[in-house]
């Protein structure tokens, strides 16, 4: 007689995509958790340098903190969560090294989960960081003109583009050796790409040759179209730019990455 604890049994079906990437986007916050450095450019850097560059820089740019604030929290937004989308190519080293790939292979879901998992997760750090910006702007006075709805409509901007240049450093985490060496990496592009953009001094302040440089920088073009929309300003041409962007960066960086990824695996 056949034991019943032995008999064979019909197999679960495979996770569906959603799921799979659910499941594994829920793991990249968790991750948080097990790593509470990561909590330090999510929640003390925007607030350092919200409070640094306003009460230090206010008064001589704009007259006084107050007024410089409406100017410099929406470039801050985007200062800070382009700096947060590194984490994106940390993980993935991490994970590629630790040889989690390798077990990721081996389950039965869609393959790509763990990359789009990582991708959403950093939502997550995108919204809290985004949210103690702004709550920390509403504190020192900066008022937006457009409202919630503008408010909203900016940081999702942010998060697109952010989204689309996470890609890049998806690439960068497949090719060197360890999470510090993308960190190390990202740097090297991110300190130019920000600084050298109207974040915080408004264009018009700088030397025409620097000026021909900055106005064409994707992230001269991402503050703007933030500023326009927080304070209710028409800036359709500044948000299609930034979209645009984002667009090309995807389609260029995300087939490099996935042909990378299956290779890594």
């Amino acid at each position: 007689m056949t034991n019943p604890l032995l008999a064979m049994r019909a197999r679960p079906h495979p996770a569906s995509a959603p799921s799979a990437v659910a499941t594994l986007a829920w793991r990249a916050m968790l991750k948080i958790k097990h790593v509470p450095f990561q909590l330090f450019d999510v929640t003390v850097m925007p607030i350092m340098f919200t409070l640094l560059f306003t009460y230090i820089f206010g008064g001589a740019l704009a007259g006084s903190p107050r007024q410089y604030i409406q100017y410099l929290l929406p470039g801050v937004l985007v200062q800070t969560i382009i700096f947060i989308t590194v984490y994106t190519g940390i993980g993935i080293n991490t994970d590629i090294h630790k040889g989690l790939y390798d077990r990721f292979r081996s389950l039965p879901m869609w393959q790509p989960s763990p990359i789009f998992g990582a991708l959403a997760g950093d939502l997550f750090r995108y919204s809290v960081a985004s949210a103690l910006i702004i709550v920390m702007g509403l504190i020192l006075g900066f008022r937006p003109e457009g409202g919630a709805a503008g408010v909203l409509l900016a940081a999702a901007l942010v998060m697109v583009f952010c989204l689309a240049l996470s890609w890049c450093w998806i690439i960068v985490g497949m090719l060197v050796r360890t999470p510090e060496s993308v960190m190390t990496t990202s740097f090297i592009f991110l300190m130019p790409l920000t600084f050298a953009s109207n974040i915080f001094v408004d264009l018009r302040t700088m030397p025409a040759g620097l000026q021909a440089v900055v106005s064409r920088n994707p992230v001269t073009h991402l503050a703007n179209a933030s500023r326009g929309l927080m304070h209710g300003e028409p800036v359709g041409t500044e948000v299609l730019w930034v979209l645009a962007a984002s667009a090309a960066i995807v389609l260029v960086a995300s087939p490099i990455a996935m042909r990378m990824y299956r290779r890594e695996r």
